[in-house]
């Protein structure tokens, strides 16, 4: 059973920075891909982010790429974004989300991971 339960989420200036976590077990985190998605009421859900089983490889969307960071908190056994430079475009809910194949071909799409949070969300506004 793998459960990912998502924080961090908040209302900030645009500029800001913030850290979203997604708590999940050790098994899980050292097993599965695990990626950040976020979607917006009526469009479909986007790639932001993803950090590999193996290797610990990550990729990143072109609109988030030099200002998100997506990592593994051994200690805390947490996946984490941090972003900086918030812009009101990255409003969202924020999904976390984790598959345990590797096909570097669909790591971006949504439908290569059957497991997701609840989401938490992320407001970037003045």
């Amino acid at each position: 059973q793998v459960q990912l339960v998502e924080s961090g989420g908040g209302l900030v200036q645009p500029g800001a920075s913030l850290r979203l976590s997604c708590a999940a077990s050790e098994p899980t985190l050292r097993r599965y891909t695990m990626a950040w998605f976020r979607q917006n009421v009526g469009k479909e859900r986007e790639f932001v982010a993803a950090i590999r089983r193996n290797g610990g490889y990550t990729y990143y969307s072109d609109s988030v790429k030099g200002r998100f960071t997506v990592s593994k908190d051994r200690a805390k056994n947490t996946l984490d974004l941090q972003m900086i430079g918030l812009k009101p475009e990255d409003t969202s809910i924020y999904y976390c989300a984790a598959t345990n194949t590797e096909i570097l071909s669909s790591i971006r799409f949504a439908s290569a991971y059957p497991h997701w949070g609840q989401g938490t969300q992320v407001t970037v506004s003045v």
